[in-house]
């Protein structure tokens, strides 16, 4: 059982035996279950880089992973990796001196990004585009080397959401980051287990844990980013109508492409009247082609 105080991985170690506490843990270990589950996550036998960069989100995915695989239910080899991004001021013993003491297999890879986006971002420009396809390409090689299938990250819910909006209002296409796809190279899948967990559960869970959590001062020192006025507009539609995030989210599972506007999604042009129903009421109509 989760509430068994011997069974629980080095990971858990110290967690708070509060009900609530036990309540949003089982809460996150069965909505990731449910994501891999559904999305078809699971190769048996393979072996998984799951990044972790020092965050809450990374933290939660780690725990919870390490979770499903103790107890027999993630059939798979993991592998934590952190990416030092050469950024000034970094703590870069934190991470390796936490994977040490949780005696969980990992490799810390130094790459200078930093001072490639500082140097290739145009002023008054955000770091973000040009900082993540430097960090994915690194991290696709470092699942190469190290003979991974799955490259897996620790976008959540919120992240998921924010960025359909962000494609909405700025993109002009309805898309968000998938639970689960394929690189460009074709020899990759990127995994998002967290995608039915909520951000604000990420954030009790690491907390209660007390997690040595890091955070990103790259893209925290920009104000005004799109982001960040997305989920502005977000957290005040939850703060006037409690549970907007999930119903929102949901609609993303529940898509109806002939009720949109995307012909190449749906054949609008060999639509086609019941010629027989008219008939049937007095009406001599040829069939549509």
């Amino acid at each position: 059982m989760l509430d068994d105080i011997d069974d629980i991985h080095a990971l858990f170690h110290g967690a708070p035996s509060t009900t609530e506490f036990k309540k949003l843990r089982k809460r996150i270990v069965r909505q990731t279950r449910e994501a891999i589950e559904q999305y078809g996550m699971i190769e048996r036998g393979a072996r998984w880089l799951v990044c972790l960069s020092g965050g809450k989100d990374s933290y939660t995915l780690l725990a919870v992973l390490h979770e499903l695989q103790w107890r027999g239910l993630l059939p798979v080899e993991i592998l934590a990796c952190n990416l030092d991004q050469g950024q000034p001021g970094f703590p870069a013993t934190v991470l390796p001196a936490f994977l040490e003491k949780m005696g969980i297999p990992h490799r810390i890879e130094y790459q200078d990004t930093y001072s490639v986006v500082m140097d290739k971002t145009p002023a008054g420009r955000t770091f973000c585009a040009l900082c993540s396809r430097l960090r994915r390409g690194n991290l696709y090689r470092v699942a190469r080397e190290e003979g991974c299938s799955a490259v897996v990250l620790g976008h959540h819910r919120d992240d998921i959401l924010e960025t359909f909006f962000m494609n909405l209002f700025h993109g002009g296409r309805l898309a968000t980051m998938p639970p689960k796809l394929i690189n460009e190279e074709g020899d990759l899948f990127v995994y998002r287990p967290l995608a039915h967990v909520a951000e604000v559960d990420c954030e009790k869970f690491a907390t209660a844990m007390n997690y040595p959590i890091i955070p990103c001062d790259l893209c925290g020192s920009q104000d005004g980013l799109q982001r960040q006025q997305v989920k502005a507009i977000l957290d005040g539609w939850e703060k006037n109508s409690p549970g907007r995030r999930q119903v929102m989210f949901r609609s993303l599972m529940n898509a109806r492409p002939s009720h949109l506007l995307d012909p190449k999604l749906f054949d609008f042009t060999g639509l086609e009247r019941n010629a027989d129903k008219l008939n049937e009421n007095g009406l001599n109509i040829p069939r549509l082609r």
